[in-house]
Parts: C-alpha cells; sequence; structure tokens
C-alpha cells in the first residue's frame, strides 16, 4: 500500500511500519472462545464472532521506540462486546450481523454492521505456501511481521483518545490460507484508498492458541 495514502489515515504519533517498502493493513477476524476475566470459570466464558480493521504502525515516546496496530474500526456479533467494550474492557466495538461457515478446511464469512457503514466477506481454504504474489517471502517472514505487533489502538467516541489492549500469548503459530475471495467496504472506499494504492497480499490464519488480553496505557489520539 502507498506510503502517502496509509499516513494520511493515521492520528499522531503512528507512523506505517513498512515492508518492502510498502505499508501493511489487515482485516482481522476473530473468534473469541471462553473469553473471561482471569480468575472465572472457563464455564463463565463467552465467545463471539468480531473483526478489526487495522494497520502496523510504529511510534516513538518518552521510553523509546515501539511497533504494534492502529484500528480505525472495530466490529462484534456479541451485544456484550458492544456494551462493555470501552468501559469494562478495551476498544469500542460496533454491533454488526456475523453469517459464517467452516469445516475444517474451508472458511466462508459475511459480515455487515448494524449501522451499514462496513460490509465484509471472506471465503478461504487451508494452504501449504503463501501466493507467490505476495510481498513476504515466506510464512515465517508474515508471521514474525505480523507477531511484532501484539499492542493494539482503537479509536473510540472520544475524538482524543484511543484505548489500548496487548496480546499476550505462548504459542504463536501462524498458517497460510488460500483466500478465493476477500471483500471489505472499507478498504475498497475509493476515498480513503484511490484506484491503485492498495492490493491485496495474502491470507494467514491461527486456530486454537490460548491467549490473554491486557490493558495497555491508553493514548492521546493528537500526539501529546
Amino acid at each position: 500500500m502507498r506510503l502517502a495514502v496509509m499516513s494520511r489515515l493515521l492520528p499522531p504519533p503512528f507512523r506505517p511500519k513498512l515492508h518492502e517498502h510498502g505499508a501493511i493493513a489487515g482485516l482481522c477476524l476473530i473468534r473469541l472462545e471462553d473469553i473471561r476475566p482471569r480468575r472465572f470459570p472457563r464455564a463463565l466464558g463467552l465467545s463471539s464472532e468480531n473483526a478489526a480493521h487495522r494497520i502496523a504502525v510504529v511510534w516513538d515516546d518518552e521510553t523509546g521506540s515501539h511497533e504494534g496496530v492502529f484500528i480505525p474500526r472495530r466490529d462484534t456479533g456479541s451485544l456484550v462486546n458492544h456494551l462493555a467494550g470501552g468501559r469494562l474492557f478495551p476498544g469500542e466495538h460496533q454491533r454488526a450481523t456475523f453469517e459464517v461457515t467452516e469445516d475444517g478446511e474451508r472458511i466462508a464469512l459475511r459480515m455487515r454492521s448494524a449501522d451499514g457503514q462496513v460490509e465484509l466477506g471472506v471465503v478461504a481454504r487451508a494452504a501449504a505456501a503463501l501466493p507467490p504474489t505476495s510481498g513476504f517471502a515466506t510464512v515465517h517472514d508474515a508471521s514474525a511481521f505480523f507477531e511484532a505487533g501484539g499492542v493494539g489502538y482503537s479509536v473510540t467516541s472520544s475524538a482524543d483518545r484511543l484505548d489500548g489492549i496487548a496480546l499476550k500469548t505462548d504459542a504463536w503459530h501462524v498458517e497460510p490460507l488460500d483466500v478465493e475471495r476477500a471483500y471489505s467496504s472499507f478498504f475498497d472506499d475509493p476515498t480513503r484508498f484511490p484506484a491503485g494504492s492498495i492490493r491485496f497480499d495474502c491470507g494467514l490464519v491461527m486456530r486454537n492458541i490460548p491467549h490473554e488480553w491486557t490493558r495497555a496505557a491508553n493514548m492521546s489520539s493528537t500526539g501529546r
């Protein structure tokens, strides 16, 4: 993705994290299972389908240089996530309807947000390698690029605050997907991404990964 196009979508202090001189954005489809506070039993956990549009970023502050993701949009099929996001845990979520079918090899997902602003669809199946058109040489290279971005900052209803959240896992493992179809009205919007400024790279999947979400310090979206 063109650097200048991506840069104008980012609030201070973020700037695009580059790979092969291009910026990287993604659509992260997240199935959360048995999510609960750390000391609660698994039987009380909640499951949900979620989607996050995200941009790989780097930034500097008084403690040094950092990398993670900026998240301009989160959507969820869970009323709990919608009501509690940004209140009981970081990350405000918009309500959406998800249709998902999965048979172990093939995944098909459609989502429409309740506010009508975002529609997306993905159809993919397991693959042995990345497509030859990918900017990443190997699955390992793609995995390493995204693993380093475990801290995310999401937009909020407050114009000057970003919610921070960090992903922690001891079992990071990424596999390639053969993507038959990938569509997002967010990325296909020419007012954000003019024709020729963005292209699809590859699909990746993580399955059955034990993980924990923790709060990261909130950040001002004015760069101060």
